[in-house]
């Protein structure tokens, strides 16, 4: 599996310049709020929400103000500090994507941008499966990722030096990732960059988590 210490050291070193880059992203991402809303529409009122990779608790806060009950989780405690003193009101807690602290079934949809990318692509199809199983059936999994081969390496993030790995994807293998872990792919949808990203294609998926009917 990951070694989920480097990601973790990482994000919490750049914890406060990362809330102060991405905090208000949302405004300038029409694409990704529109997303946001449907998904916000369609869980509302069906259990608790949970942003998985939550950082600054951006996405969170604007699910929550759409009358969602939503909630954070992040692998770094600085950046769920972070969270918590930028979104008071919110609970944010700390957490591992692969292994995480809920029962099955225990709620009703998930947010994971650019979240799994910072896993192998061997350690992918078992994290999935994790998401599935806290989903209730019927809920809701909205997933965005690079779009690409392979993966990319970088040294630098947000001036600090780091070695930190992202695994890119193609859209039919995100489809066949969710199908193949009790998913229906409901909708994928791809976008270029915004002239204030990285330059990589993205790729977001939203997904069913299969009722055994």
């Amino acid at each position: 599996m990951v070694n989920t210490d480097d990601v973790r050291d990482v994000y919490s070193r750049v914890s406060e310049r990362y809330a102060a880059t991405f905090f208000d992203e949302l405004e300038r991402k029409p694409f990704d709020r529109g997303l946001l809303d449907d998904f916000a529409a369609r869980c509302r009122g069906n259990g608790s929400v949970l942003d998985l990779g939550c950082g600054p608790g951006h996405v969170p806060r604007y699910l929550a103000a759409r009358g969602v009950d939503a909630e954070g989780l992040d692998l770094s405690p600085a950046m769920v500090d972070v969270a918590g003193r930028r979104n008071p009101g919110l609970a944010f807690r700390v957490g591992d994507m692969t292994r995480l602290p809920f029962d099955d079934g225990a709620v009703g949809g998930l947010v994971a941008f650019y979240s799994i990318i910072h896993l192998p692509r061997s350690d992918t199809p078992p994290a999935i499966r994790e998401l599935r199983r806290v989903l209730r059936p019927g809920g809701l999994l909205l997933l965005a990722v690079h779009v690409g081969e392979g993966s990319v390496h970088a040294e630098e993030f947000l001036g600090e030096a780091v070695s930190l790995d992202a695994t890119l994807f193609a859209a039919d293998e995100l489809a066949a990732l969710l199908t193949e872990s009790d998913f229906a792919v409901d909708r994928l949808a791809q976008r270029p960059p915004y002239p204030f990203e990285h330059p990589t294609e993205r790729l977001y998926a939203l997904a069913v988590a299969a009722t055994g009917t």
